[in-house]
């Protein structure tokens, strides 16, 4: 798909005035080699996944699912613009995944078309000067191995590991930074939420459901597994996918997990905070890794024994959680406090139908990525999530994460004024508004 010609000029402009581009300009000093980028995910974004496990979830009745993805963005055959629309707003790389059940659609045969695509895609980032940030498994899987039982039996470590290795294998040479799993603990992550606890007793129903569904009395979906059971078993097939993944690349890039992380803030004395930790984020920080990719969104009060709601009248974002740019800085030095490992910023951004509030959220949360970087931590990126508005999963097409507008008739694509104006950020190191210089002129 050719792209309209974007008017960068007045985009830039319109961002710049919505963030209150008066003050002070001045450029931060980012680390060498710094990536600036967008993120979106193949199932969100490429359509018709039909493989995959969400793709049988989506179409049973009753369903949790606002709506069907069916041809997304349909990125998968517009992928070349898309990465076209990204160069030009001046980023240096972009975050994908590669979309399991395409590469393997039934156990053990391979699809080398498949594979030939997804080297065309790395191959046009490449070309484009967007350094490669891949995925490997970003949620959904081969409706084979959910009907097998997934993640939630050790049967699944060996087929992940094979995927891994089969990938790096045919395009290795391409990866930048990769990571094995997204938010693999985001199921962990979940089970602090209250309505999510409130939800949580009826998911052994649910997934018996989802099995007489599908067929497959043994299935698991990991979006809507057992973290309990099914955490251990990720940890172990991530050791092993580490390791494979790094021998067939020779050990020529990064890889960890990206993890989600919120801004946890004890709510009193009897905070459960440190349990929280212990299940969301030290088994993953213990695992072998080259990076941590940090994805954030908000900030959780937290309980005894899970987070406290939302107070009344907190400024909430259409997921529903606190619009909280700040989140981000305050998850970059907890886990900076806890690893000495490079932090990735893979996902971050805010899901809004008005994008003056995306241009003030990325103000403000890159403001502080740069104090962070100022003060000497080791942050590498800042990848915004996400280049557009894609499919939320259960909340199907409503929130609007993206830098570009989509027509969901026609395809269409069309930037926002926060495209231009991170792009501007992308491009020059400054972000207008906000003058991270002066933090701590100590250290440069």
């Amino acid at each position: 798909m050719t792209q309209a010609p974007i008017d960068r000029r007045s985009l830039i402009a319109g961002g710049m005035a919505l963030a209150g581009a008066g003050a002070a300009n001045a450029r931060p000093t980012w680390p060498k080699g710094f990536l600036w980028g967008t993120a979106g995910a193949a199932y969100q974004v490429e359509g018709g996944n039909v493989a995959s496990d969400v793709w049988v979830l989506e179409h049973l009745k009753p369903t949790l699912f606002k709506e069907p993805s069916g041809d997304a963005d349909d990125v998968y055959n517009r992928v070349e613009g898309d990465l076209a629309l990204a160069a030009s707003l001046g980023f240096n790389c972009h975050r994908l995944s590669i979309e399991w059940s395409r590469i393997e659609p039934e156990p053990g045969q391979i699809s080398f078309a498949a594979i030939a695509y997804y080297r065309r895609v790395l191959e046009s980032c490449r070309r484009r000067g967007l350094a490669p940030v891949v995925t490997y498994n970003h949620y959904t899987v081969p409706r084979w191995f959910a009907a097998a039982g997934g993640f939630e039996t050790p049967d699944g470590i060996g087929p992940f590991v094979r995927y891994c290795e089969t990938v790096t294998r045919h395009m290795g040479d391409l990866i930048a930074v990769a990571a094995t799993l997204n938010e693999p603990n985001v199921n962990a992550l979940l089970h602090w939420v209250p309505t999510y606890r409130q939800f949580e007793p009826q998911l052994p129903k649910v997934r018996k459901a989802f099995a007489a569904g599908a067929g497959a009395p043994k299935w698991s979906s990991p979006i809507f597994g057992d973290f309990r059971v099914q955490q251990p078993i990720m940890l172990e097939a991530h050791k092993h996918a580490f390791d494979a993944i790094k021998t067939a690349s020779g050990g020529r890039f990064p890889v960890g997990v990206t993890l989600a992380l919120n801004d946890d803030q004890p709510a009193g004395p009897d905070s459960g905070l440190a349990a929280k930790r212990a299940q969301i984020l030290t088994p993953w920080l213990e695992a072998p890794g080259d990076m941590v990719g940090v994805q954030t969104y908000t900030f959780d009060q937290v309980g005894p024994d899970m987070d406290l709601p939302p107070k009344p009248g907190a400024d909430l974002t259409q997921m529903g959680y606190p619009y909280a740019p700040e989140a981000l800085e305050a998850v970059i030095r907890t886990v900076a406090s806890l690893t000495k490992r490079p932090i990735y910023v893979t996902e971050n951004g805010v899901a809004t139908d008005q994008d003056p509030r995306r241009v003030e959220f990325i103000r403000r949360a890159i403001a502080g990525v740069g104090r962070c970087a100022a003060d000497g931590l080791d942050v590498r990126s800042y990848i915004h999530w996400s280049l557009l508005d894609n499919w939320e999963w259960t909340n199907g097409y409503g929130p609007k994460f993206g830098l570009v507008a989509v027509d969901r008739t026609t395809f269409e694509r069309k930037p926002k004024p926060s495209a231009a104006y991170f792009g501007h950020i992308a491009r020059t190191g400054r972000v207008p508004g906000h003058d991270t210089s002066t933090t701590n002129p100590g250290k440069r």
